[in-house]
């Protein structure tokens, strides 16, 4: 038996933690089957070696193996922390202990000045500043820190070395609340003597264009940066060098560095600093705090290859639509330029289509110096693509060397699916690209227009398949930071978070867009995000963390619902973007104010669970007996005695379905309707943001999976798998994004990497994968095993990284026998449901049979 991936606050080796008291999570590898862990000790040193014990936890009788407390003396900033594990369980201990990891946290308080890099007159620039300070260091170091944040975003460079491959730091927070600042480790930069530390400084999202109204400053009209470095050496020594007014910026080779609209670069002033004095300005308001969740990193590299378009364009397709950058390699004549653009698509002519981009540039352009071959990658922004077109200079690229950089936040895979429908495996991948083309430091709608906003609504339907697909609960946890941050006094929440909807200049003909800024199946991820987190992880402090923030938003829609608990007022967004709404709308035809009844109800009821969950026992009665009012306020609005659903839509019939917002007696009723609403639609759906998701889940819980499949498997539109057809590598925004006829749909709107319509991968992972969490038990500790094979699927393979390792379930129907292999993780189980009964599963391998009903 042996411990092995310890991780502490789901990181392995954090540099720069919030000081608190970490939580540690193993895993076993090597264990006897059924095993489950019986004891644990842990130790917690100063030291690798283990001869400076902070804390010993003693052998601790418990099976508890994720997210354990460290329960010793006080802990302190600034120092590095060992931790060891060594278990026993199952007859068998281990007497070796586990390879060490170790933990650092960051200062409690920024210490450091905030300097000016461009003057009070830059507001309407999009340059990127240089600001550098030379230092000396008497001694050798030993350990050395490097704490930075800027207003925008910034790359620091130590003695000509990148500090770290992390780009946009610090990241999209709600800046004026929350501020997030990077540790990074410089000991193998920083020398004795003399050192220059240089960094860059671009508008980002703190002074960059933001939005579809072409505004900008949305935050603040100067970059400005703060930084400090702490060095110690062998002997104990001690230098600090922060930002004051001795640092000099200077304008850089970017003229121009927008998230939109890419990067103008001049490689002749790569030489040409002229420096000037900084100015040091009065700190921001926000709180500033550690970064405790993932970076963007480049992810991997995709080459280009050269197609012909009918235009005689240059363009490269890099064969999949993704977030990220283009790397050129180039050679020619001083001042000679290179211009690319960007694009997801190709019209229906094969030429390169720019219409969804709306004022979005997303362009390069890049000026030679002459000096041999040159290398660039943009470095401030991130852009959408799969083609590119190289409008100007493709006679001094190397086309050889053009890669495209794969960016999103580094999270761990969580995940692994296949079946034997190519169409079905195929549209696991798209699920996946479009969620890693989404995930840009925060959840947002689209990589590629003048948009790429944290959509509440899009977040709240994707979270389970996002928490399944990889591991990114700190990802979400940073984000509903934010939230919270952003919620009104009242408990309105936000459409987007971080809010920048409150910040834009409001026109009076887009009333959903105004001030709350709220709406039902947006606002309601406030409630539904945390408790996804929850059940994924079984992390009891994101719903410490958002209780408050729960509470306050439920309680505003029961005010504003009032005595009759219908949520009929205010703006709604509705089921958006359903195929049943009135031509060029964008609104659903299912009525909002049903809508916004059956999320509150959803809310309500979640808000209930997570009180149960955090041992708030009397609140918990208190919004279940609320929970009870909503549905039998809602069963009299909108079902008539007989069971008959008010609005004849499917997403109404969807969510009283998946939601079960119906009483007992009219289930069969609803299901059947639903049935025929499909019927009269030649079997295709009709549905929107908020139907879509629960669609198949709604069919399948009420014994209709028959139905559910051939929604899934339809390849006509409008389908997944139609979309699949005609090329696509991720998931889009509209069913007829691009329509049969290959036309395209309203360029205003039509994204072709939106993930909400993904969310469909749930259900598929939990339905064909055959592996669902235990409504009861979060965090797979205990797992519901049940495949259910129908659409002509033979088999399929999944595997979920859970935090007790990995759980797999295949499966394999050959001719009337259905074969089931499964592997459990230690110290967890699982109840394998098939046609001829259940069988609870202990840890290990097993292989099961039956006759499998045709």
């Amino acid at each position: 038996m042996k411990i092995f991936d310890l991780h502490i606050e789901g990181q392995r080796n954090p540099l720069g933690m919030k000081l608190s008291s970490p939580r540690f999570s193993w895993k076993f590898l090597d264990t006897p089957r059924g095993f489950t862990q019986e004891t644990f000790r842990i130790q917690v040193s100063g030291d690798l070696a283990f001869h400076n014990m902070i804390w010993d936890s003693g052998v601790v009788s418990d099976s508890q193996s994720h997210l354990v407390e460290y329960r010793g003396v006080s802990l302190h900033a600034g120092r590095r922390y060992w931790v060891r594990v060594r278990a026993s369980g199952g007859g068998e201990k281990t007497e070796e202990w586990c390879a060490p990891e170790w933990f650092e946290f960051a200062p409690s308080k920024w210490r450091s000045a905030f300097i000016a890099v461009e003057s009070d007159s830059s507001a309407r620039s999009s340059a990127v500043r240089l600001v550098r300070k030379d230092f000396f260091l008497p001694f050798a170091p030993k350990t050395a820190r490097l704490y930075a944040t800027a207003l925008g975003t910034y790359r620091a460079d130590l003695n000509g070395k990148p500090v770290s491959d992390a780009i946009l730091a610090p990241g999209w927070t709600s800046y004026d609340q929350r501020l997030a600042f990077q540790c990074y480790d410089i000991g193998t930069l920083v020398v004795r003597g003399n050192n220059e530390i240089r960094c860059l400084v671009s508008p980002g999202w703190y002074k960059g264009f933001l939005g579809w109204r072409k505004q900008r400053n949305l935050y603040g009209k100067r970059l400005a940066l703060s930084a400090w470095m702490e060095i110690v050496g062998e002997s104990g020594q001690r230098m600090v060098f922060e930002t004051d007014g001795s640092w000099e910026s200077s304008a850089s080779p970017w003229s121009c560095a927008e998230l939109y609209h890419g990067e103008v670069y001049d490689a002749r002033l790569e030489d040409c600093e002229e420096w000037e004095p900084v100015e040091v300005i009065m700190p921001p308001k926000a709180v500033i705090l550690p970064q405790e969740w993932p970076s963007v990193r480049p992810q991997g590299e995709l080459w280009g290859q050269p197609i012909k378009t009918p235009d005689g364009m240059s363009v490269f397709d890099f064969g999949r639509n993704i977030s990220g950058v283009v790397r050129i390699v180039a050679h020619g004549p001083q001042g000679s330029r290179i211009v690319i653009r960007h694009a997801e698509t190709l019209d229906r002519f094969g030429n390169v289509y720019y219409g969804n981009l709306r004022s979005a540039r997303q362009t390069i352009d890049y000026t030679l110096s002459g000096k041999g071959a040159e290398s660039f990658a943009p470095q401030f922004c991130t852009m959408g693509f799969r083609y590119i077109v190289v409008e100007q200079g493709i006679e001094f690229l190397d086309q050889t060397n053009l890669t495209a950089v794969v960016y999103h936040s580094d999270f761990e895979p969580g995940m692994e699916f296949e079946c034997s429908h190519s169409g079905i495996s195929k549209l696991h991948e798209n699920i996946l690209w479009g969620w890693k083309g989404n995930a840009v430091d925060v959840p947002t709608d689209c990589p590629q227009r003048d948009e790429r906003l944290g959509w509440t609504g899009d977040a709240q339907v994707f979270a389970s398949t996002a928490l399944r697909l990889t591991k990114s609960d700190l990802f979400f946890r940073k984000w509903l930071g934010d939230l919270r941050s952003d919620q009104h006094p009242d408990g309105a929440v936000p459409l987007v978070v971080p809010d920048v909807l409150s910040r834009f200049r409001q026109p009076k003909n887009e009333p959903i867009m105004g001030p709350p800024h709220t709406a039902a199946g947006w606002s309601d991820a406030a409630v539904v995000v945390p408790w996804e987190v929850y059940r994924a992880t079984g992390d009891v402090r994101v719903l410490r963390e958002s209780f408050q923030s729960m509470l306050a938003w439920v309680n505003r829609v029961r005010d504003i619902a009032g005595e009759r608990l219908i949520w009929n007022q205010s703006p709604q967004l509705g089921d958006w973007l359903a195929l049943d709404a009135k031509e060029g709308s964008f609104f659903g035809a299912t009525p909002t104010d049903l809508v916004a009844t059956a999320c509150f109800a959803r809310s309500v009821e979640l808000v209930a669970k997570a009180a149960r969950a955090l041992g708030k026992n009397g609140m918990a009665k208190e919004y279940r007996v609320l929970h009870g009012r909503i549905l039998k306020a809602f069963q009299d609005e909108f079902l008539t005695a007989n069971g008959r659903v008010a609005a004849p839509t499917q997403t109404a019939h969807a969510l009283i379905l998946a939601w079960e917002l119906c009483p007992g007696s009219h289930r069969q009723r609803i299901v059947d309707d639903l049935a025929s609403l499909l019927g009269q639609n030649n079997g295709h759906l009709t549905t929107g943001f908020l139907g879509t998701p629960v669609l198949c889940d709604a069919l399948s819980g009420a014994g209709r999976s028959d139905l559910a499949y051939a929604l899934l498997l339809k390849e006509d539109y409008p389908s997944w798998l139609y979309q699949v057809g005609r090329g696509a590598t991720t998931v889009w925004e509209h069913w007829d994004g691009m329509k049969p006829d290959g036309t395209m749909w309203n360029p205003k709107m039509n994204s072709f990497n939106h993930y909400a319509y993904g969310a469909v991968g749930d259900w598929m992972y939990r339905t064909i994968g055959g592996i669902r969490l235990d409504p009861d038990v979060p965090a797979y500790r205990r797992t519901i095993l049940r495949p259910k094979p129908e659409g002509g699927i033979t088999w399929a393979r999944h595997t979920v990284e859970t935090p007790y390792g990995s759980l797999s379930m295949s499966w394999e129907i050959n001719g009337d026998i259905l074969k089931v292999q499964a592997m459990v993780p230690p110290n967890t189980t699982a109840c394998l449901m098939l046609p001829d009964g259940e069988k609870e599963l202990g840890a290990g391998s097993w292989t099961e049979e039956c006759i499998w009903p045709q």
